[in-house]
């Protein structure tokens, strides 16, 4: 939640996008852009939730499959697939990851009153990976803190497969 200098609460925009049929979202902010699927190049000995590596103009850039990484089965190829490239804090540095999305929505904007913390049980994630719900007329939105998706192991992980990938290049 973000609050003005005048102390009124601000709307706060999210782009949504859906996984297995559930809608989850993103703060704009984390959000850097928002890519057709493209092909994947695998990086041997990556964790299971890492699809690969992607070039985005002349980077490369880790894809991450949100499906595998909350235990659903792994992201299909559609014409909707898509690649949302995110922003990342970990231990004061910032990272750049895809992440695969079966389908983007729209940016949404909602108010501090249509957020409702994250529930305890009944959600297939863990609760520390969710910032909270969202609610658009009878519609929960999972609002994820991508931050804390992923340990620092798990991303210093795939930042060596991703060195692995260019040493080999």
């Amino acid at each position: 939640m973000t609050v003005s200098e005048d102390g009124f609460n601000e709307t706060n925009q999210y782009l949504t996008f859906k996984l297995d049929g559930e809608i989850f979202a993103l703060g704009i902010a984390k959000v850097r852009e928002v890519l057709d699927y493209t092909a994947i190049t695998k990086v041997p000995k990556s964790p299971d939730f890492m699809r690969g590596v992607i070039n985005v103009r002349g980077g490369v850039v880790p894809v991450i499959d949100l499906r595998v990484k909350f235990g659903m089965a792994p992201t299909p190829q559609t014409v909707n697939t898509c690649i949302i490239i995110v922003e990342i804090a970990m231990e004061g540095e910032t990272t750049v990851l895809g992440v695969l999305a079966d389908q983007v929505e729209e940016v949404l904007d909602l108010d501090p009153g249509q957020i409702e913390p994250a529930p305890r049980i009944g959600t297939r994630l863990r609760t520390e990976f969710i910032q909270g719900m969202g609610k658009r007329e009878e519609q929960f939105i999972i609002l994820l803190d991508i931050d804390r998706v992923f340990s620092g192991e798990e991303l210093a992980g795939v930042a060596g497969g991703e060195a692995e990938k260019m040493a080999f290049a």
